[in-house]
């Protein structure tokens, strides 16, 4: 698997951020073909400042996610990143590996 992080910092209005990260992003994103999985998360900082939402597209392999993101759905995502009117937004690509525990 294959997992695109794409992390935003400080919406100068979260409350607006949120109604189009949900009303309008979300449906964009879900679209991109090859996508398998689609997570958010609102992490709260220990003791550092920490990202407002943080979203993982998950696809199969490093070719899946480089043809969904260079797909017409995935420019209409990008695109859509554009409408934000927040801090910062950081994206970062790679290969998941399970971790063994026990």
């Amino acid at each position: 698997m294959h997992k695109l992080t794409v992390q935003y910092t400080d919406p100068a209005d979260p409350a607006t951020f949120d109604a189009h990260y949900r009303e309008v992003h979300v449906p964009l994103a879900a679209k991109i073909p090859g996508l398998r999985r689609f997570t958010l998360s609102k992490p709260r900082g220990l003791g550092a400042a920490a990202p407002y939402l943080i979203a993982e597209l998950w696809f199969d392999d490093a070719d899946a996610l480089n043809a969904g993101l260079g797909s017409p759905e995935g420019a209409a995502a990008a695109a859509d990143v554009q409408a934000f009117t927040v801090g910062s937004v950081a994206m970062f690509a790679g290969e998941v590996e399970e971790a063994v525990v026990g």
